[in-house]
């Protein structure tokens, strides 16, 4: 059973297909706009995949434990959390206002400790547990860049956060890992139509696609990968190095 955060578009829905092609049980969450949540779901439903989807505004602790309840309340048992979900925005800092910082924040890091805080207790009863986190291409380094410095922040604390969550459940045979996709592009393209595409900003030559953020999820996700925990994947193509 595996639940993935902003799940309706994008990298998100690409994760929930990849997982379901691996057989998992699915919810879906989002925080708005039904009529993409539920074709999404169709979609995955198409793949023959089993899922639901549930609307949570995961920036609220109490609607964190919400979607958890309900997720477990359905299944019984939960074994993958992607916490894919994180707004982004330009802005430089003498621009930004306090509420734009927070929701930044709110949106990219502390729905991650609400959803991963609400989901241990039933993955430490099971004694086995993925959770995989979204970062950004840099974010082990602490990166800086002009105009994203709520996000920068956001995603450079969440390597901090699951490194020290991986420590803390290793014990119980959970898995704690992030996943740093460079900048996908929203028409979702598929690895095949990627490759016929020339894009010098990229050393491997070719544009990110939500299929290689996909997989992955998958492999820290897997049972191959039992023994990797506290890690930072870049998808990147080689961007930033």
């Amino acid at each position: 059973v595996a639940l993935v955060t902003g799940g309706r578009r994008g990298i998100g829905k690409g994760i929930a297909l990849g997982l379901a092609a691996e057989g998992a049980r699915l919810c879906i969450a989002y925080r708005s706009n039904r009529a993409t949540a539920q074709n999404a779901l169709r979609e995955l439903q198409a793949h023959g995949a089993e899922a639901f989807a549930v609307q949570a505004d995961v920036t609220e602790p109490s609607k964190a434990q919400f979607l958890m309840d309900t997720v477990a309340e359905r299944y019984g048992r939960l074994d993958i959390l992607v916490n894919n979900v994180g707004e982004f925005r330009w802005r430089p800092v003498a621009d930004s206002t306090v509420e734009e910082w927070k929701e930044i924040l709110a949106s990219n890091l502390f729905s991650v400790f609400y959803l991963c805080k609400a989901a241990l207790p039933i993955l430490r009863k099971q004694r086995w547990g993925r959770i995989v986190n979204l970062g950004a291409v840099g974010a082990e380094r602490a990166f800086g860049q002009a105009t994203i410095s709520a996000y920068a922040s956001a995603k450079a604390a969440v390597v901090a956060f699951s490194r020290s969550l991986a420590i803390e459940e290793a014990k119980y045979g959970i898995t704690v890992n992030v996943v740093s996709p460079s900048n996908v592009d929203e028409k979702e393209l598929t690895i095949a139509e990627a490759t016929r595409i020339r894009d010098a900003r990229f050393p491997v030559g070719r544009p990110p696609t939500v299929e290689d953020v996909a997989a992955a999820v998958q492999f820290f996700c897997s049972e191959q990968a039992g023994y990797i925990t506290g890690q930072v994947l870049n998808v990147s193509g080689g961007w930033l190095l």
